[in-house]
Parts: C-alpha cells; sequence; structure tokens
C-alpha cells in the first residue's frame, strides 16, 4: 500500500537558525555593554538614601502614635482617677456615718481616717517598687546592677 503522507521538501539550513521557539527570533542576543561603576553606586546610594528616609519617616510615624495613645491614657486615666476618688470621699462620708450610732462621731473620723491612711501606705509603698522597676528597665548598664530597695 502506498504512503499516504506527500513528501515534505528539505529543510533549508539557513531558516532551522533562524528559529528560536520565541526566545531569540533573529538569532543570539548581542550581549549588553556592562553597566559602568559609577552607576552601580550611585544607585547603591539612591537606594540607601530612600531606606534611610523611609525608616526615619516610620519613626516619626511610630512617635505619633505613642504620644496619641500616651495622651488618651493620661486623659482616661485622669477621669478614672477622679472617679475614683470621688467614690473614695464616698465611702469615707458612708463609713463615718455607718459608725457614728456605734461609736460617735470623732471615733468614727478617727477610724476612717486610719483605714484609709493605711490604704495610702499600701498603695505608695507598691508604687515605689513599681517606680524602682522602670528605672532598673531604663538604666543603661545592667551588669553591675544594684537593687534600689
Amino acid at each position: 500500500m502506498p504512503d499516504a503522507k506527500p513528501e515534505s521538501p528539505a529543510p533549508d539550513e539557513g531558516a532551522l537558525n533562524r528559529v528560536s521557539h520565541g526566545y531569540a527570533p533573529d538569532g543570539r542576543p548581542i550581549a549588553p555593554p556592562p553597566v559602568p561603576l559609577e552607576k552601580i553606586i550611585d544607585d547603591v546610594v539612591d537606594n540607601f538614601q530612600a531606606t534611610a528616609k523611609a525608616e526615619l519617616a516610620l519613626l516619626e510615624a511610630r512617635g505619633e502614635l505613642a504620644l496619641h495613645g500616651a495622651t488618651w491614657a493620661a486623659s482616661w486615666g485622669a477621669v478614672a482617677a477622679s472617679a475614683l476618688g470621688v467614690a473614695m470621699l464616698a465611702l469615707a462620708f458612708g463609713a463615718i456615718l455607718a459608725l457614728t450610732p456605734q461609736v460617735g462621731p470623732l471615733l468614727a473620723t478617727l477610724i476612717v481616717v486610719g483605714v484609709l491612711l493605711l490604704i495610702a501606705a499600701f498603695a505608695g509603698w507598691r508604687a515605689k517598687a513599681s517606680y524602682a522597676d522602670i528605672r532598673t528597665a531604663l538604666r543603661r548598664n545592667l551588669v553591675d546592677e544594684e537593687s534600689d530597695d
């Protein structure tokens, strides 16, 4: 049985050299000229300057955010401290009024003042301990550390 395929013509040798399957249609590419060292150094310096500016902008933004947070924390802390102060006054007056029929007004006042002084002394002692922790954390040299207590 004869072969049904027609004979394909012999490929032209010059045409095959031009086929590159999409990578370089006109043959091998010519190597680009080398980049001068001055251009590379200029690019590195420009990139370094841009990086430094971006880092400084980031530090500034973080500082602004910290300041914003500290401002609102202090504001709400003042509101909370004021409310606590008013509540402590109300508690003290209520305790004096409740103790007055049992021990008299003078002794009731002295008892409430004594208890409030004990609470204040305990709170002051804890505040001093916390302040010492802050001083220790902010000290530059922690190797030769001595206790602040």
